[in-house]
């Protein structure tokens, strides 16, 4: 048996199941689309086919005409993005902090981060609710993004101090020695660096901030819903309306699929590939 051959028998095992768990994954979705596509009549049907029976519309016609659809759309635009803006500035900031400088009680901050990530966020819905009920924060956007931002930013300063201390010391101190004040090297040479690892946290944080489910049913009246409590609206005491269901699903994973595709290329890891040589 050559060389050849015998690479080609794991590289081949390797790649079917890479193929199962693609279709694994994929699946779901597939059939979420599959159901939002076809006619409603066939989403219910005990035998279902895995191949399109027909393409219609009438799904996604139902699905905005069921309830307001561009109204918790927008809501929960607002809360995404503030999560990301007000979660990337305080948490690059609390990682830069914890990376670069020493001082007293830092092991503790980043024991604490930890820590904070161990909390299931069922557990904290009563503690939040009390607060924010006492805050006068109750049922409103301001409110759930404080609340989102409790188990995003723990999250965001972890992975940021990490993608922080793979930045070697020795560029900011070049830069420094070349004239550059500290805040000047963090701005001309480590942030350029980081800006992959602020790519990837973010998405991270508007996929978490915009799929959340139960802190947005509790803390939020059906006037302020966001769009993944909106989806509740196709479960009724007659049923479940599956096809339109699935067709609102699709509505709302477009945003993610759009946000993924313009910032693949910076989610790519090798920050400092190069950077340093010698």
């Amino acid at each position: 048996m050559s060389t050849a051959t015998a690479r080609r028998g794991p590289r081949l095992g390797w790649n079917i199941l890479g193929l199962l768990v693609f279709v694994v994954v994929g699946f779901p979705v597939y059939w979420m689309l599959n159901t939002a596509f076809k006619p409603a009549k066939d989403a219910i049907d005990p035998d279902p086919s895995l191949l399109p029976t027909g393409l219609t519309l009438d799904n996604f016609r139902r699905a905005l005409d069921i309830a307001d659809f561009w109204g918790p759309v927008g809501r929960s635009l607002i809360v995404s993005l503030s999560v990301v803006l007000i979660g990337m500035v305080v948490g690059l900031l609390a990682a830069l902090a914890i990376s670069r400088f020493a001082f007293r009680g830092r092991k503790v901050v980043i024991v604490g981060i930890l820590a904070v990530q161990m909390v299931p966020l069922v557990a904290m819905i009563i503690p939040v609710f009390l607060l924010l009920n006492d805050l006068g924060q109750y049922d409103k956007l301001t409110g759930l993004i404080i609340t989102y931002l409790t188990f995003i930013l723990p999250f965001t300063v972890w992975t940021m101090r990490g993608f922080i201390v793979n930045i070697p010391k020795e560029l900011e101190e070049a830069a420094m020695v070349d004239g550059c004040s500290r805040t000047g090297a963090f701005v001309r040479v480590v942030f350029p660096l980081l800006a992959p690892g602020l790519v990837a946290t973010s998405v991270y944080a508007f996929i978490q901030a915009w799929n959340e489910y139960i802190y947005a049913l509790m803390l939020l009246s059906q006037e302020n819903q966001t769009a993944t409590v909106w989806l509740a609206n196709f479960t009724t005491k007659h049923g479940t309306e599956y096809a339109p269901m699935m067709a609102g699903a699709t509505m709302m994973a477009v945003p993610i699929v759009v946000l993924f595709l313009l910032v693949q290329r910076k989610m790519a890891a090798g920050l400092t590939a190069g950077a340093v040589k010698g």
